[in-house]
């Protein structure tokens, strides 16, 4: 789907609406007179380095990287692919 396209009166109107739209992962195109004015998109999740990651272990775990580290996280990452909150319109 792609972004939707809204005049900047019916952001003032209905700006709880647009934003639970863009909580659900939508882009949003403010315009003025058909002019593009500014983007809305959902923010990008905060990201870590593996090494920062491994800074906050406590230190006492037992928790190593070994060869087979990388299809770990891999298969942690596919089984969590669903949405947590399907888009009310869907």
């Amino acid at each position: 789907m792609g972004p939707l396209h809204i005049s900047a009166g019916d952001l003032a109107k209905d700006l709880s609406s647009i934003l639970k739209r863009v909580e659900t992962g939508a882009e949003i195109i403010i315009e003025r007179d058909p002019r593009p004015l500014a983007v809305i998109r959902p923010a990008e999740p905060p990201r870590r380095k593996i090494s920062e990651c491994i800074a906050l272990m406590p230190p006492n775990s037992t928790a190593t990287i070994d060869p087979d580290f990388a299809k770990d996280v891999e298969a942690a990452i596919a089984a969590h692919r669903e949405p947590l909150e399907p888009p009310a319109w869907d």
